[in-house]
């Protein structure tokens, strides 16, 4: 499947959502200081916000090699979203993984296969992660 096709099926929502993850990393602090609301009223994404801390502790924990500050924002901000789905555990994982995969072939800025395959191995250990420790977790909704 044309993978330009497949991002235009994947729900316009999902992008404008990692787009406002984005868009958060840059603006969270004056966003905490001015106490502002510019951010998308989506409850998603709201929710990503409110679990932010547990979510970015999930990806610390599976990152090999690696710090999360080291992520690009790209692909910090689509690897946040896929984490949040996975621990809502709504859709199957296989489909959230593959849809984040497909956002990174689209979005993420090395033109490689490099990054969507360093995704796809870390999302694919968060779930393992998630799915052992599923009763730890408490989302703030």
């Amino acid at each position: 499947m044309n993978v330009c096709i497949y991002i235009r099926n994947i729900e316009k929502k999902k992008i404008d959502i990692i787009k406002s993850l984005y868009q958060y990393d840059f603006y969270q602090d004056e966003l905490k200081n001015k106490n502002k609301n510019i951010l998308p009223n989506i409850n998603l994404f709201k929710n990503i916000i409110k679990n932010i801390k547990l979510i970015d502790c999930i990806i610390k924990k599976n990152l090999y090699n690696y710090k999360i500050n080291r992520l690009n924002k790209v692909d910090k901000a689509i690897i946040r979203f896929a984490t949040m789905e996975l621990l809502e555990r709504k859709r199957s994982h296989k489909l959230i993984i593959n849809e984040a995969i497909e956002i990174t072939k689209e979005y993420s800025s090395l033109d490689n296969q490099k990054q969507h395959k360093f995704n796809n191995k870390v999302l694919h250990l968060i779930y393992e992660y998630i799915k052992k420790n599923k009763n730890d977790f408490i989302i703030k909704y």
